[in-house]
């Protein structure tokens, strides 16, 4: 679901732009508590999303994941611990310290 929803803003982003490449603002605000919605001109804070993510990845890939699950795949926590072989309490610490580390990424990103 993630690499749909990314490849459509992507698309949607460069038809909307000439088809040129364009940098991404990763300062964009994206609630992680909502599933992503396309129609609203949030292409370009998926791809940040998805972006920062990827770093993440990187770091720790269950936090990742637990983002991945819940937020492009609109689980539930008790879904998303069936799913990682976690429990709840496991994948609640997991989404708050993965929400806080992309808030914080992507609000670094801001100031390049």
């Amino acid at each position: 679901m993630r690499r749909i929803l990314v490849s459509a803003a992507r698309k949607r982003l460069s038809a909307k732009r000439g088809g040129q490449a364009q940098r991404v603002n990763h300062s964009a605000a994206i609630n992680l508590d909502e599933i992503p919605e396309l129609g609203r001109g949030r292409g370009a804070e998926l791809i940040a999303l998805d972006d920062a993510l990827g770093e993440l990845a990187k770091i720790d890939l269950r936090k990742a994941r637990v983002i991945e699950l819940r937020f492009f795949g609109g689980l539930s926590v008790e879904e998303t611990a069936e799913a990682l072989n976690i429990s709840p309490q496991s994948v609640m610490r997991d989404w708050k310290l993965a929400k806080a580390w992309l808030k914080r990424e992507l609000g670094a990103n801001d100031s390049e």
